[in-house]
């Protein structure tokens, strides 16, 4: 209902829990998070899939709902802040609008600390400011013991004429799931999963009505599957691209890296924390997002790593990298008082702040030649940094002019240097189908002429 409701706790103990019945599940995340989405993943045993009407049209988050869920299962999709709270004023690409395209049945999770009656006024009006929004449910959080909890669905049933399907105590699941800058800490990095699924399920079994949850999923009306013209898939066999996963860059939309696959590349793993080099033979090089910062002395100490990635980017070797990759191909890395070197494929620096520097949806204009995109190229993405470049007016070689967001310097995103693109925005494959066949003629350009 509200940002820090514990709408992803919930979600991640109804996938474990109806997992454990035997009931199929997907998992889906509104909105473009990265981490939300890998927790999802986690539970589900399955990749979750974002759905974000900013970066996709309507056919397309249909066609990824549809591909991708259960027909004879449960797909929970997790929304994202409050359930109106969109791109600007009229809630434009708010979890509400996602709800009301897809048609599935709304539960909303009600943050019940210090409230009583004042939680049925708050369901009642999201009721009432949109009628068409189908609410089925609530599941109260943070409730303080058997006499607030009956106040609560007492309050709420008869006011609002819809169901308490689940009532979670106070500290139920345990300590919350860690946070820092950029919001929970990923799976890889948390400390015992097994306890964590534990906790979970125990909070739904005890405390939520699963059976009445079903049914209200399957009370969905169908969707009808629009077709659409498939996109051409650009050729990329005999292609071998690399992608740095580890728990230092682990953001990455599993369509960006399906889809390379499909077109017929060969993704090949690379931990930058462990590998001591790049395979011989790669086309191209993928650095998604990630935390390299709190990574930072285990990176820098990597150096013959590091100098590989140097030498593969003189060499003309195609690296697309994006904001956690733009940050290991920097000179160095300053984070809370102390300085990492790092690859040093671009002559500046990046420090680590204390405040987001870019959040939010990002729009470029591909305006310069390079190595992935026409010029005119038209570009939505989405930032979320606490790094900048510093100075930022030391590096006059961009790709893109900033229409919306902040990206790397003065109105400008995507450091470009020979075959290298570095950039603060994050793109989606299905919301610009353009990347995947950018990076794939790359790698075959480098196949073809392998000294450029």
């Amino acid at each position: 209902m509200t940002g820090g409701s514990g709408k992803t706790l919930v979600a991640l103990g109804l996938l474990l829990a109806l997992r454990r019945a035997s009931v199929p599940v997907r998992a889906f995340k509104k909105g473009p998070d990265y981490i939300d989405a890998a927790w999802l993943s986690w539970a589900s045993g399955k990749p979750a899939r974002n759905l974000d009407s900013f970066l996709m049209t309507g056919d397309t988050i249909l066609s990824s709902f549809i591909g991708n869920g259960v027909a004879e299962g449960i797909n929970i999709i997790e929304g994202a802040r409050g359930i109106f709270d969109g791109f600007d004023v009229a809630g434009t690409h708010s979890t509400a609008v996602l709800a009301k395209q897809l048609k599935a049945p709304v539960v909303l999770v009600v943050n019940a600390a210090k409230v009583t009656r004042t939680a049925a006024a708050l369901v009642l009006g999201c009721q009432k400011f949109d009628p068409e929004l189908p609410v089925g449910g609530v599941i109260l959080n943070n409730v303080n013991g058997r006499r607030h909890e009956q106040l609560l669905r007492g309050a709420i049933e008869s006011t609002c004429s819809i169901p308490v399907v689940g009532a979670i105590p106070k500290a139920a699941v345990g300590p919350p799931l860690p946070e820092r800058h950029l919001g929970l800490i990923p799976p890889e990095e948390h400390g015992d999963l097994e306890e964590l699924g534990r906790d979970l399920l125990q909070a739904v079994s005890g405390f939520i009505d699963l059976d009445a949850l079903v049914t209200l999923a399957r009370s969905a009306a169908p969707l009808e599957i629009v077709p659409h013209e498939e996109t051409e898939m650009p050729q990329a066999r005999d292609v071998k691209i690399g992608h740095l996963k580890d728990s230092a860059f682990s953001f990455y939309y599993p369509e960006n890296l399906e889809l390379l696959e499909r077109a017929g590349a060969e993704l090949i793993p690379i931990s930058a924390l462990q590998a001591s080099g790049l395979p011989a033979d790669l086309n191209a090089l993928y650095i998604g997002g990630g935390f390299p910062e709190t990574h930072a002395e285990a990176l820098s100490a990597n150096r013959t790593f590091l100098q590989a990635i140097r030498r593969a980017a003189e060499e003309g070797l195609p690296v697309y990298a994006e904001c956690g990759g733009l940050m290991l191909l920097s000179r160095a890395l300053s984070w809370k008082g102390s300085r990492y070197e790092m690859a040093d494929v671009f002559p500046f620096e990046v420090e680590v702040s204390g405040t987001a520097q870019g959040h939010g949806y990002s729009e470029l204009r591909v305006d310069t030649p390079n190595p992935f995109f026409p010029v005119g190229s038209a570009l939505r993405g989405h930032e979320f940094h606490y790094s900048r470049i510093v100075p930022r007016s030391d590096w006059a070689a961009t790709a893109c002019e900033v229409r919306r967001g902040t990206g790397c310097f003065h109105g400008r995103d995507a450091a470009i240097i020979r075959n290298v693109w570095a950039s603060y925005t994050h793109l989606h494959a299905l919301a610009t189908p353009q990347w995947v066949k950018g990076v794939a003629d790359a790698a075959r350009r480098f196949v073809v002429h392998p000294a450029l």
